[in-house]
């Protein structure tokens, strides 16, 4: 049992040995130089970094969640401007790419925005969401479901919007979940408390790294 398991509520402290990690809107366009760049986004990428080569080499699951804004099936409060021609996660642009750190290969958005996983490796995909919840008419519970986890690690970009909800929604079907708190941008010490009210629990990417083992 590692010690995020020892010092918490049995209902809802993690199991590494049964996680997956998720990694949220780590993409170009939100990075320094995007075209819509998040605050603090670019210093969080090395303890995503880290997180995922300890996910790699434990040969853990990890989802790369992504946006693709294409045609009208956008938030409403973005409508407006992806209408208006904003390029911001543009399928096929450079801008929509994740990360070059992160040595993942050029996003399929014909697959993607057909609801299909794009594989990486045997245990690494990439899935497309059309809202904030990374749950919201995708496949994402039911490819979890059959990875057997339990657990989500979340990490990524911008805190209040696409990993708040992906949050929430992970704990209304009863998985437990583990925020990487420097391992996310745009979250504080008030979000982790109240995330906290619903059960999710947080720790440092070298926390998380140490209990997997």
């Amino acid at each position: 049992m590692s010690t995020l398991e020892e010092r918490l509520d049995p209902w809802i402290a993690p199991h590494p040995a049964t996680s997956a990690l998720l990694v949220v809107d780590t993409q170009r366009d939100f990075v320094d130089g995007g075209s819509s760049p998040i605050p603090g986004t670019t210093q969080v990428l090395p303890a995503i970094a880290r997180l995922l080569e300890a996910y790699r080499a434990a040969g853990r699951p990890i989802v790369h969640i992504v946006r693709l804004y294409a045609g009208d099936d956008v938030d409403l409060v973005r409508r407006s401007a992806i209408a208006a021609g904003a390029q911001t996660a543009r399928p096929g642009t450079v801008g929509s790419q994740i990360v070059p750190e992160f040595g993942t290969p050029d996003l399929d958005p014909d697959l993607l925005l057909g609801g299909g996983l794009q594989q990486v490796t045997p245990t690494e995909v990439v899935l497309f969401k059309p809202r904030w919840s990374a749950f919201h008419r995708t496949e994402l519970e039911s490819h979890l479901r059959e990875c057997g986890i339990d657990t989500v690690v979340v990490a990524g970009c911008n805190y209040p919007n696409c990993p708040r909800a992906t949050i929430v929604d992970a704990s209304e079907r009863d998985l437990r979940v583990l925020i990487a708190a420097d391992a996310i941008s745009g979250v504080d010490d008030r979000h982790l408390e109240e995330a906290g009210r619903i059960g999710a629990v947080h720790a440092t990417a070298a926390e998380i790294v140490a209990a997997l083992g």
